[in-house]
């Protein structure tokens, strides 16, 4: 039986969901004792002290046999009050996401009341308080097998999240064929590069610096058979963790005496670990090193990178 009264304080009814947790309330707890006699007097509504939440002064009000102006009756009604609202700007507004809370004495559990979709309220000067007409009906309420009104006691709570914009932010753009988002480079004296890998100088596209790399050697499974090309991001090793940078771009060796380039295209995140991609095996040696394909000439080799799209990540504030 346990469970399905768990079950049925976690549904949601009239755009309110109601659940229960272990947790206290984090903000403010108010606490009767006597209730019974609190009823006596014949109390509409009562207030507890101001308390402080995201740097903002606030109260609870609860009606204990609802708030008839509304559509409390038969329930009870809790509502959060915003306060000092003469100490804030001209034409103020605080949002905010907030719960209530009755505490359930018999499981030591805290009822926590909320809108079904946790949408944001909005206090400023024509709307100071917010809350609920129908927390929790009387007759739940007086059921001493409930637990909630518990040896003439009860316990009450609220939880506030101020929601206060920084204005910082990430604007994220997928950019296609950046400004200078090209480099033609005419490596000479092709045939008396060592072995090594080789770079070009340095172009600035999206903010960002790339260079062609060429391995005349070839580079990894392309050593000794193939010509390696690759595109660099520039101190991409700089990169922080988990910063990544797309760019789909194309790599092409020029032949000089015919039409036919070999060129290639690849799409990549570049990432601290990764920031240098392109082809092992780009286009074989044996056709770089036949004069007559016309690849290389007056021993100048030359390499083209154009990058087509390429993600730009600006910070705002």
């Amino acid at each position: 039986m346990e469970n399905k009264k768990e079950k049925c304080d976690s549904m949601s009814s009239g755009g309110v969901t109601r659940s229960k947790r272990d947790l206290p309330p984090m903000h403010y707890t108010l606490k009767i004792e006597s209730f019974s006699l609190l009823l006596k007097t014949k109390v509409e509504k009562y207030e507890s002290d101001v308390f402080e939440a995201g740097g903002y002064k606030w109260r609870l009000c609860l009606y204990p046999n609802g708030n008839t102006k509304g559509k409390g009756k038969g329930f009870v009604s809790l509502y959060l009050q915003i306060e000092n609202t003469s100490n804030l700007r001209h034409r103020w507004e605080v949002t905010t996401e907030f719960k209530l809370f009755v505490r359930d004495h018999i499981n030591d559990k805290y009822l926590t009341v909320r809108e079904s979709d946790a949408s944001v309220k909005r206090f400023h000067e024509m709307k100071t308080e917010w809350g609920f007409d129908q927390l929790l009906s009387l007759e739940t309420f007086n059921d001493a097998s409930k637990g909630y009104l518990f040896n003439d006691g009860c316990v009450f709570g609220a939880e506030i999240f101020v929601i206060k914009p920084t204005g910082k932010g990430e604007l994220l753009s997928m950019v296609k064929k950046p400004a200078n988002g090209s480099l033609t480079w005419k490596i000479k004296d092709f045939s008396k590069l060592d072995r090594k890998s080789h770079l070009s100088k340095a172009f600035t596209a999206g903010g960002r610096s790339w260079r062609i790399d060429v391995s005349p050697e070839g580079y990894g499974e392309g050593k000794g058979n193939s010509l390696s090309v690759f595109l660099e991001l520039v101190g991409g090793c700089k990169l922080p963790p988990k910063k990544t940078v797309w760019a789909e771009y194309k790599l092409r060796v020029l032949n000089q005496s015919h039409d036919n380039h070999v060129e290639k295209t690849m799409s990549r995140w570049f990432t601290s670990s990764s920031h240098t991609r392109g082809f092992h095996k780009f286009m074989p040696l044996g056709d770089l090193r036949d004069v007559s394909k016309g690849y290389v000439g007056n021993d100048t080799l030359i390499v083209e990178a154009e990058i087509l799209t390429l993600s730009v990540s600006k910070l705002f504030s």
